[in-house]
């Protein structure tokens, strides 16, 4: 196994300087955590954020998140959906995946697709703890750039406040050690063996005995539909400003399992309506909307 899958040094370097780029940008330096803001992130980027559950094979989610664009009234949408069928923390990763197809809309995943997803988890990674901040952490904690030598313990409590921290998954967290040599293949196997969600095992001992709310709340499926207050509120007004007609209005709604009588609005909807909101939702399961 490559250390980074397909990714060359230049290409690591220019996401590197694309996450740096863009959290500055949105307001971030560095050094804090921003998984708990990406709603105010999508927000400030005008992307709809869309969640609900959609059940896989084997009680695995049959995917993370979609990244979709839609012409409504002349104005173009873009939707981020996100599968809260899986875990919250994974859920924040998959958020952050799509937001480097975002930001580089001219790569598309269809093209050379392994090497395009392995770039935009490496942007995900690093815009959720940017290398730099992970490396000044490890030598303030240990006074030294490698943990080869750390006993197995000390690394999982160190992996767990990083974990609490910065929201980024287990396994992520464990492939960052690993990425940037600090820890080494063998240490590498043994993490990424450990069953992280199981709350009884070391692992998950060490992280409720951490922070138990913030742990439990990462390691939670939601299972929830929702999405932004403001979404539902731009929707409205676009359908009051004649900018997207009845149908579109009723089908927009239907993705967060409202519709117009909720809002005040007397308008039918129709049984196509409903089936055709269906199928766009069935469609989020298949990889190919990836």
């Amino acid at each position: 196994m490559n250390r980074i899958e397909e990714l060359k040094e230049y290409q690591i370097e220019e996401i590197k300087k694309l996450a740096k780029d863009k959290r500055i940008a949105l307001g971030f330096t560095e050094e804090p955590p921003i998984a708990n803001h990406l709603n105010t992130i999508l927000d400030k980027l005008e992307i709809i954020l869309v969640k609900m559950p959609i059940e896989g094979n084997n009680s695995k989610p049959s995917l993370s998140a979609i990244i979709l664009n839609s012409k409504e009234g002349g104005e173009n949408l873009v939707f981020i959906g996100v599968n809260s069928a899986d875990y919250y923390d994974k859920q924040l990763f998959a958020i952050s995946h799509e937001l480097y197809h975002y930001f580089i809309q001219d790569e598309h995943p269809t093209n050379r697709a392994q090497l395009v997803e392995a770039k935009a988890n490496y942007f995900a990674a690093e815009f959720l703890l940017p290398e730099t901040t992970l490396k000044r952490k490890i030598f303030d904690e240990f006074k030294s750039h490698s943990l080869k030598d750390i006993d197995i313990r000390v690394l999982l409590r160190f992996i767990a406040r990083m974990h609490c921290t910065w929201w980024l998954p287990y396994r992520s967290l464990v492939k960052r050690l690993w990425e940037i040599e600090v820890i080494n293949e063998n240490q590498y196997q043994e993490f990424y063996n450990i069953d992280e969600r199981n709350l009884e095992g070391e692992y998950g001992k060490i992280g409720m005995a951490t922070t138990s709310d913030i742990f439990l709340k990462l390691n939670t499926m939601t299972n929830t539909v929702s999405s932004s207050p403001i979404v539902i509120e731009t929707i409205i007004r676009n359908f009051e400003d004649n900018l997207i007609d009845e149908e579109s209005f009723i089908k927009l709604l239907g993705l967060f399992n409202k519709n117009p009588a909720d809002y005040g609005y007397d308008i039918s909807v129709l049984q196509e309506d409903l089936n055709e909101i269906d199928k766009l939702i069935e469609g989020w399961a298949d990889e190919s909307w990836w």
